[in-house]
């Protein structure tokens, strides 16, 4: 759990009849953010877990568990990441299909707790209401976001769901001829943003995202070294650290068990073609969403690409979405500051602006 203090926006900046607590939350497949008007930014990742039985009770002291605890007491608990491709794994579609099993069931209360907990995080006052808006992914369905309202009801009084992207350029104040790539684990959502609410030809999610780079890293290095001992969540930690697609000069050593010996391996070029895996699928979503646009207004898109969410990190990835984008002229892509906070931040910040009529009330 990371926390960051947040200078520009400060309980000062919002005056409310109610003296409700404003939040703006990122609900992620990896991790989670809320962003407070009371000054408090908060992450987590996002695992929620229950003890398995009485001696997982007595070693853990808990009744549930969260983020990076919950991953590394995993064996002790019954271990939830409710959040898949950006939204609740089970939705509603499991329900009327009589498909209530107690996976669902675990999953649905697994992202009830864990907004619970988030809001716990940005500290309320006792019988305080929380207002919250929610990021959720560009195209995602009707029934998802009904899910995650579902999930949203223990914790808060109201709620506004806006789409990632849209949260991320109105935190930024880049709400006209730009366009937002935020790379996640579950999605890669991309708007272009012209001066209005997008409208859903306004944008796109990809499900080529930071899941399925550990996927492929996990299946290429397996193939490499048959006999190294490796989960796919080391290998997410490899990536958070190390992943590039461009500049890498060092090579990049690992450590990995094999028939519980300790070994070093390399994992440079498998690595780096796993990062590189996502980046035609963004350059092609980029090109069809400039493509499709006012073509007096195509350039101004162009020369504005933005790149949030942890997958933003990745070393040189800026630089290769541009170089696959040469044939549209002057194009400049850029990784913004604060990628992991930026859904939140932007999320608070059309909770401070929003009217009442634009709540949904909860309660």
């Amino acid at each position: 759990m990371n926390d960051a203090s947040n200078p520009q926006i400060t309980a000062s900046s919002y005056a409310s009849d109610e003296g409700a607590l404003l939040v703006g939350v990122d609900l992620g497949t990896s991790r989670s953010t809320i962003a407070s008007i009371n000054g408090i930014r908060k992450m987590v990742e996002s695992y929620v877990g229950w003890p398995k039985d009485a001696v997982s009770l007595r070693h853990l002291k808990k009744n549930i568990v969260f983020g990076t605890e919950a991953l590394e007491n995993r064996l002790s608990l019954r271990l939830y990441r409710p959040l898949e491709k950006g939204v609740l794994k089970h939705t509603l579609e499991d329900e009327e299909k009589n498909e209530v099993t107690d996976e669902v069931m675990g999953n649905k209360q697994a992202a009830r707790e864990l907004v619970r907990h988030l809001v716990h995080l940005a500290e309320p006052e006792r019988d305080q209401k929380v207002y919250g808006v929610v990021g959720v992914p560009a195209q995602a369905s009707i029934k998802s976001k009904q899910a995650l309202i579902e999930a949203c009801k223990d914790s808060m009084e109201a709620v506004m769901l806006v789409s990632q992207p849209f949260a991320v350029a109105y935190g930024l104040g880049m709400l006209d001829g730009s366009m937002v790539v935020d790379i996640g684990a579950g999605t890669i959502d991309i708007c272009r943003m012209h001066g209005t609410v997008p409208a859903d030809e306004d944008q796109i999610s990809l499900q080529t995202a930071g899941d399925q780079i550990d996927r492929k890293f996990h299946e290429m290095l397996h193939k490499r070294y048959p006999d190294a001992q490796f989960t796919v969540n080391m290998l997410k930690r490899i990536k958070e650290s190390h992943a590039f697609v461009a500049g890498q000069v060092e090579r990049v050593k690992v450590t990995f068990p094999s028939s519980g010996r300790p070994t070093e391996y390399d994992v440079t070029d498998d690595l780096k073609a796993a990062s590189e895996s996502i980046i035609t699928d963004v350059s092609n979503a980029l090109r069809q969403l400039i493509a499709s646009f006012d073509p007096e207004f195509q350039t101004k898109l162009s020369t504005n690409i933005l790149l949030s969410g942890g997958g933003s990190q990745i070393i040189g990835l800026a630089g290769r979405i541009k170089d696959e984008l040469h044939d549209l002229g002057h194009v400049n892509v850029r990784s913004i500051e604060e990628p992991l906070y930026a859904g939140a931040n932007g999320a608070l910040q059309l909770a401070i602006d929003m009217p009442d009529e634009f709540w949904q009330k909860l309660r």
